[in-house]
């Protein structure tokens, strides 16, 4: 399968479990060997140093917002003007479509209005992906495991002619954890129109973008 240059991906770990992941960009692919620049961890927001021969599991969002995951194994590195690393593509049988469930969270602050007890309160999101959010609350005993909420969601796209959509989705509270006295409250969306959904998905795939843009320039 074709990957467009400049895509980009997330390389997770394939024989150990580790929270660990890394990102990189798709810089070149001549037939099954796909080229990319020096993954950056997600942890340590460096550049890492991936040995010859481990195996990963790469994700990435094509152009028409639809998420593919396929096993590869680094096959060498290539000098030239930018520093490649080789990555081996599998047959297209083998490409994967991502659940949105395995979306990446997103840690981004985005405005939300809850609906519960006949009036709304506003919150801020810790996090958000494609199946849910986490807001920062000011109580614990404010939300209860298993309660069903009504949110609207503000997300604002860096392009002007987006501008801010609202999505509006009920929600279900997973569980409230106290951080050091900062009161995290886990939401899981519930019944989000496919419309809604994509705002979503498009929402977390550009903040995705900017970060990395901003972990280069650091």
């Amino acid at each position: 399968m074709e990957i467009k240059l400049g895509t980009n991906l997330l390389l997770a770990p394939y024989d150990e479990e580790t929270d660990e992941k890394f990102k990189c960009k798709v810089v070149d692919q001549q037939g099954d060997i796909l080229f990319i620049d020096y993954p950056v961890s997600t942890l340590t927001h460096r550049t890492a140093f991936l040995m010859e021969g481990t195996r990963f599991r790469a994700s990435y969002i094509d152009e028409a917002k639809i998420g593919f995951s396929f096993k590869t194994t680094i096959m060498g590195r290539e000098k030239g003007n930018i520093p490649t690393l080789k990555l081996t593509v599998p047959p297209d049988e083998e490409f994967e479509k991502v659940q949105r469930r395995e979306y990446v969270r997103v840690e981004t602050p985005v405005d939300v209005a809850i609906y519960r007890n006949d009036h709304y309160s506003q919150y801020v999101s810790e996090d958000i992906s494609a199946g849910g959010l986490a807001i920062i609350a000011s109580q614990a005993d404010q939300f209860k495991p298993l309660e069903q909420v009504e949110l609207t969601i503000a997300l604002p796209f860096e392009n002007r002619e987006d501008g801010v959509k609202y999505v509006q989705t009920s929600a279900e509270v997973i569980r409230v954890i106290d951080q050091e006295g900062i009161i995290i409250v886990p939401l899981k969306f519930m019944n989000t129109d496919e419309i809604d959904k994509q705002h979503i998905l498009r929402f977390c795939f550009e903040r995705q973008l900017l970060i990395r843009k901003k972990e280069t320039k650091i």
